[in-house]
């Protein structure tokens, strides 16, 4: 089957075809990085991980490309009010970003841009547009001529003479029409600055991802992604900027993800419900963080509560049960029957579920739903008295095989240390004994260890709590 993406440009969803065979170049608007990310920021960072992971699962090389916004006004802000140079307060959290989300299963990218490693090609791509007669010189700013592309407003859908009656010039801003953004930003006094030809200053947010996609992966690229927030005004000045400079179509592809909202309500500091990805991962399991996401179809809104979180990890805990439960089995397999090719062939049509859910628009949230399907099965296979190893193998392989292609791996139960190794071969002696209270008081103390026993038909088992 063919991939379908929903593509925010035209607002339906098309059949993906890749510029290059075998080969998708994707650019992804990263974090400024001037604080801990929050759970808004960490969405996008999983979906178009887990978007990149099954393309490569269907044999595509992902050419990935994640910038870092490393020099703004709110970077400067910070620098101010800590005492420190911007460099270091964005290195620190550029490794802090890099390892929330590699907690929470997000490879890193091929190519991780930063805006003060790029100047070079953001001072050459704004001499372009000013060449070309789209931007001009005022003194010391560089503004786009918003009104010389013909096609701005095409991603977010509004006319031009619709966005002129919203625009307004701000303070100190020399622009010949409202609708002008700025490339180039004079610098003040005491201001981090570069050299260009209109003076010492910075770049404007939006030029820097232009400047970064052309190196990185050309004129035209196939997905272009980002929050649902960055594609007006942000993604659309990315588009007239780079088809005005390039004389070619940017970005085939236009994908953006839905809003996250704190028990129901929008999450921003001034209501107070801000939540930051660094403080969650030191109280959740990253992994059920990760599955909380993408149980939600990652273009929908997503409603962010302790409640719905413990709803995640209550679905989460099935996963590893069933898994659990497969392991011990397969260690006391009697390999007798003999209708392998039946469980085969189902878990064979749920593998064939899944990825038709995948390839329609990357549907997470029914994907994971075909993965309990599989639970079920397993679960029923193991009812039978006789069980066969090939066919549980199956069931543990297609389950790591379905959740590795949505980042999540599931860790081995690491081994019980010698004291606990003991008091469970104590407990399993005290009940042959029939010394219950002993394997009672036992069993009780383990479970004060977060060590929980379970006593089947084939023997003691044990999971941490």
């Amino acid at each position: 089957m063919t991939i379908s993406i929903y593509n925010t440009m035209k607002r339906q969803k098309e059949e993906f075809k890749p510029i290059e065979p075998d080969k998708v170049k994707m650019y992804v608007c990263g974090p400024t990085v001037y604080n801990y990310i929050h759970i808004g920021n960490a969405r996008p960072a999983i979906v178009f991980d887990t978007v990149r992971r099954y393309f490569e699962y269907k044999g595509f090389a992902v050419d990935y490309v994640l910038n870092f916004t490393d020099v703004d006004d709110k970077l400067i802000k910070a620098a101010n009010e800590l005492g420190e140079e911007v460099p270091v307060i964005a290195n620190r959290f550029i490794q802090a970003y890099k390892e929330d989300v590699g907690a929470l299963g997000v490879k890193e990218a091929v190519h991780h841009p930063r805006v003060t490693e790029s100047m070079d090609d953001i001072i050459a791509f704004i001499s372009t547009l000013i060449d070309k007669g789209h931007a001009y010189e005022s003194e010391g700013d560089v503004y786009f001529k918003t009104r010389s592309f013909e096609g701005y407003g095409k991603l977010s859908h509004q006319s031009i003479d619709e966005l002129r009656s919203g625009a307004r010039i701000q303070v100190g801003e020399k622009k010949e029409d409202p609708l002008d953004f700025t490339l180039w930003k004079k610098a003040k006094d005491g201001e981090i600055a570069w050299q260009s030809p209109w003076g010492q200053g910075r770049p404007g947010w939006h030029i820097e991802c232009s400047a970064m996609a052309k190196r990185y992966l050309g004129d035209t690229i196939d997905i272009h992604a980002g929050g649902q927030d960055l594609a007006f005004p942000h993604h659309e000045n990315e588009i007239a900027q780079s088809e005005a400079g390039n004389g070619k179509s940017f970005a085939n592809y236009w994908m953006h993800n839905g809003y996250i909202n704190i028990d129901n309500e929008k999450m921003s500091k001034s209501l107070g419900n801000f939540v930051l990805a660094h403080d969650l991962i030191q109280k959740h399991d990253p992994k059920v963080l990760r599955f909380f996401m993408l149980s939600v179809h990652y273009r929908n809104p997503i409603n962010f509560s302790d409640s719905l979180l413990e709803s995640a990890k209550n679905s989460f805990d099935r996963i590893e049960n069933v898994m659990t439960n497969l392991k011990h089995r397969k260690e006391t397999s009697l390999d007798l029957v003999s209708d392998n090719q039946k469980w085969l062939d189902k878990i064979s049509k749920i593998e064939e579920d899944f990825e038709r859910e995948m390839d329609d628009d990357f549907n997470t949230a029914n994907a994971i739903a075909v993965i309990f399907d599989l639970i079920k099965e397993a679960n029923t296979y193991l009812q039978n008295k006789q069980t066969h190893t090939e066919v549980i193998t199956a069931f543990e392989n297609t389950m790591n095989q379905l959740l590795q292609i949505l980042g999540i791996t599931l860790e081995e139960e690491t081994l019980l240390d010698e004291e606990i190794e003991q008091l469970i071969e104590q407990r399993i002696a005290a009940r042959k004994n029939k010394d219950f209270a002993l394997a009672d008081q036992i069993r009780d103390d383990l479970k004060d260890r977060d060590i929980i026993l379970e006593d089947t038909p084939q023997g003691t088992r044990w999971k941490r709590g």
